[in-house]
């Protein structure tokens, strides 16, 4: 079974898969939003169709350690997954995932408008691969 992850923003996610073994994190897309109902749908039936048991979603803390209003938002996402899906949503940090996800792309010499079509997708999959790495030892 497959874990995925994501990197929960208003307006796009960043959608990675794992390998069927759980040890490698592979980008996957940028989910443009819609409205919540089509955004469940959506991620109920891609789960399905990638056989997914979990679902590991990037939890902004702030720098200091606290949660604000971008985490609580993306706590009731991940609720409202967990209902949908019927499957284990676990939050992870994702303090500095967007800056490693940039930093990479700017060393691979991606142009700034080529990078935000596919740093969300980026950011899930460093989310993705550092929850596997926790879980994997």
């Amino acid at each position: 079974m497959r874990k995925m992850g994501l990197d929960y923003g208003e307006v796009r996610i960043g959608v990675a898969f794992s390998d069927p073994l759980g040890i490698i994190a592979n980008g996957f897309e940028t989910y443009v939003r819609k409205d919540l109902t089509s955004d469940l749908a959506y991620f109920c039936d891609i789960a399905r169709k990638k056989e997914v048991d979990k679902i590991v979603v990037g939890l902004p803390i702030n720098m200091n350690g606290t949660e604000g209003e971008r985490a609580l938002a993306t706590r009731v996402f991940g609720e409202k997954l967990h209902e949908a899906t019927g499957l284990e949503v676990k939050f992870l940090d994702e303090r500095l995932s967007s800056v490693s996800a940039e930093r990479m792309l700017i060393e691979a010499d991606v142009s700034r408008e080529n990078r935000k079509k596919v740093i969300d997708k980026i950011s899930a999959t460093i989310i993705l691969q550092n929850y596997l790495d926790i879980n994997s030892k």
